[in-house]
């Protein structure tokens, strides 16, 4: 039986409280690619000029979402991509503004420390093309960093993505935009939002599980230890399976800010 976290509410993002900056284009995108941020400044250049290709055609624009970051990543991020949107902190909060804002037709959720594949928008197309009773998908990921444990959780994660029809946030997660409007977006909790979110989508439609992969950052499991991150991680799946409030969750996980927002948002006002 698969673990999935309990039931959240869904906020949806007020385009009155964000501030932006926009170039725009001469129509409308088939894709919007959807960044959250915080505190980027050492690796958002690089990332965005990655994603330069995809939107020289037209076909594709990019919109970063900044939670509140301190180190100058919005300003760094604004000449690289077509749109910049401040957001309260937290993922889900942070992408369902950036989908509000989108324009194409399907959504790509990207990670700032995750690189697409060169040819990511011809893979996408080819797989809405062949696989046209699905309005979901993620990529299968590959894990850089120095530990030789990250090949096999790499394979591991992309093993129980197939088994499960559950994905994350690392294999960069698309979906058609009607059918994440229909759903309510992102579920309003600052942690396994994309596991809700592959939960609910896989009850409508089955994923494409495209082969070809992203390459996420290794930093994480190299930082905290490659066990301890595996053992962190699945004990909060089974706190929140038990309950364990979501401010909570975000704390143990060390989304700090994330947290007292959620904390801020649960107290009652006078």
């Amino acid at each position: 039986m698969n673990q999935q976290p309990p039931p959240a509410s869904r906020t949806p993002a007020s385009r009155d409280s964000l501030s932006s900056t926009c170039t725009h284009l001469t129509r409308a995108p088939w894709l919007s690619i959807v960044m959250p941020v915080h505190n980027e400044a050492a690796g958002i250049v690089q990332t965005l000029i990655a994603l330069s290709r995809l939107r020289a055609g037209g076909d594709c624009e990019v919109i970063v979402v900044d939670g509140g970051s301190t180190d100058g990543t919005p300003s760094l991020a604004r000449p690289l991509c077509d749109v910049v949107l401040s957001s309260e902190p937290g993922r889900a909060r942070q992408m369902n503004a950036g989908a509000a804002r989108a324009r194409g037709e399907w959504l790509l959720f990207l990670h700032a420390d995750t690189d697409l594949p060169d040819n990511a928008l011809a893979l996408l197309k080819e797989a809405v093309t062949t696989h046209r009773r699905s309005d979901w998908g993620r990529f299968d990921v590959s894990i850089k960093g120095e530990s030789p444990w990250l090949p096999m959780i790499a394979a591991m994660m992309n093993l129980r993505s197939r088994l499960t029809s559950i994905s994350t946030g690392d294999q960069t997660q698309f979906v058609q935009r009607s059918t994440f409007e229909a759903i309510g977006g992102f579920a309003d909790m600052p942690l396994m939002e994309d596991i809700w979110l592959s939960a609910q989508l896989k009850h409508l439609t089955p994923p494409m599980n495209l082969t070809a992969r992203v390459t996420t950052s290794g930093r994480r499991w190299e930082t905290h230890g490659v066990w301890r991150t595996i053992v962190k991680m699945w004990g909060l799946r089974l706190a929140a399976w038990c309950g364990v409030s979501p401010a909570r969750l975000a704390r143990l996980y060390g989304y700090r800010a994330a947290a007292q927002a959620c904390e801020q948002r649960s107290m009652p006002h006078a």
